[in-house]
């Protein structure tokens, strides 16, 4: 039954950038299926407020770990604090992610370093960390976090849609290095997604969230929850044939061709 495959109890899960959006979003659902989960992010009151609303709500522990995921060290004791906690990881969620937007011309070299560290590297770091767990035990599920800017590029953005599209061919390459291991690996490519940062940025750029919305073919943006459900899905055992793929929630596709009424 569906409702059996949905059911995280016993299991520990980790959540990077797990205070705010869509990996608190994760966090929450996760945890109120049943899982331990560990949330991860720089920001320390506001992921502590974070975890305690999620324990509170779910009746499950939530541990915040302080962590900047831009750095080896810190992901590496992430991952072992969870251990120490839960002596056991069955999920990660990279999540953490982001971007300053401009022209190519105008990147310097270690504004694309960094986008690339949060990106792509520390998915790879805490991968490789939280995997030697994941092949002791024979079994998890690691979802890394991509967008359209890694599926079809965005102008503006080189550094950041390069990064994106790496994460998504590493994730087709781990799926298939851990397969035989019990790991399943995929990737969700978020869309316009109005978490309350990503509604602020809008509104500091000048961009209609309204006018945004009514470009995806199901007219509106999407919510935090929305990427949730899709990552949730990938956790779990609903998921167990799937891996290696990259989904994208993003209201569907945008194509050229005449005007419908």
């Amino acid at each position: 039954m569906i409702s059996e495959q949905i059911d995280f109890s016993g299991r520990v899960a980790i959540v990077t950038g797990g205070g705010t959006g869509i990996g608190y979003a994760t966090a929450m659902q996760l945890a109120m299926l049943g899982a331990n989960v560990v949330i991860a992010a720089r920001t320390v009151d506001e992921l502590e407020a974070a975890a305690a609303r999620i324990a509170e709500a779910s009746g499950n522990r939530c541990l915040a770990v302080p962590t900047d995921v831009k750095k080896e060290d810190a992901c590496t004791t992430l991952v072992q604090r969870t251990i120490d906690e839960f002596g056991r990881i069955d999920i990660l969620v990279n999540n953490a992610g982001g971007t300053r937007m401009g022209p190519l011309e105008h990147i310097p070299t270690r504004g694309w370093d960094s986008i690339f560290e949060l990106n792509i590297r520390s998915a790879y770091v805490l991968t490789r960390e939280a995997g030697k767990h994941m092949i002791e035990q024979k079994t998890g599920a690691i979802i890394n976090i991509s967008s359209g800017a890694g599926v079809n590029g965005v102008k503006g953005g080189a550094h950041y849609s390069a990064a994106k599209s790496a994460l998504q061919m590493f994730t087709k390459v781990t799926a298939a290095e851990w397969g035989r291991f019990g790991i399943r690996v995929n990737c969700v490519a978020a869309g316009a997604i109005a978490s309350e940062r990503v509604s602020e940025a809008w509104k500091v750029a000048g961009l209609d969230e309204v006018e945004m919305g009514k470009s995806a073919p199901l007219g509106r943006t999407g919510t935090p929850e929305d990427m949730a459900n899709m990552i949730v899905f990938f956790a779990s055992d609903a998921s167990s044939y799937i891996s290696g793929e990259t989904i994208s929630v993003s209201g569907g596709p945008n194509l050229g061709g005449i005007e419908l009424d």
